[in-house]
């Protein structure tokens, strides 16, 4: 069973930048994604990557995260600048088993089935 482990989180003011971690415990996935959730709210697809060449993220992160793969430490990072108090939320990284690209589907909790603890991102203001 394949294992995540998020890491990077922590408190920042506004307009500042984190880069959270995700730690495979196998090199052969191919579908990964980032979420996000506040309390009382669904989990919110942030941004995803496939070993097929292919990457997005969401439109309200667009110009200021990005999704990458350290393949020499085979983990999964989500470089976050010009943070807002908005972004404040619990950050989770997942993957599925079945191998293949994400797809058009990237960005949907539905895709996977694999998730990490998540890490805490706090902005303040």
């Amino acid at each position: 069973q394949v294992q995540l482990v998020e890491s990077g989180g922590g408190s920042v003011r506004a307009g500042g930048s984190l880069r959270l971690s995700c730690a495979a415990s196998v090199v052969s996935i191919s579908c990964m994604g980032w979420f996000r959730q506040t309390p009382g709210k669904w989990r919110e697809g942030v941004a995803w990557w496939d070993s097929y060449g292919n990457s997005d993220v969401a439109d309200s992160v667009k110009g200021r995260f990005a999704i990458s793969r350290d393949t020499a430490t085979n983990t999964f990072d989500l470089q976050m600048n010009n943070l807002e108090p908005d972004d404040t939320a619990t950050y989770y990284c997942a993957t599925r088993p079945l191998f293949g690209p994400c797809g058009d589907s990237g960005l949907s909790e539905s895709t996977y089935g694999i998730w990490g603890q998540g890490t805490q991102v706090t902005v303040y203001s």
